[in-house]
């Protein structure tokens, strides 16, 4: 799993759990990443697990752009 600054972390595929990807630990964009949970605002240092998927900034759930 590779990510960017900006992405979204959708945790287990559930759209209403999301978190926006705020600091990478690699330059590579592997984890752990640095989240901002959009429920409440708090950040997290998260290692994604196997359900969870990285959904690019500017595309839909589709992965299509808006």
């Amino acid at each position: 799993m590779k990510a960017s600054l900006g992405d979204r972390l959708i945790p287990g595929g559930d759209d209403r759990r999301a978190a926006v990807i705020v600091a990478l630990q690699h330059e590579d964009g592997s984890p752990p990443y640095v989240v901002r949970w959009l429920s409440d605002g708090h950040l997290a240092l998260v290692y994604p697990g196997p359900y969870d998927r990285v959904e690019r900034a500017g595309t839909t759930g589709t992965g299509e752009t808006p």
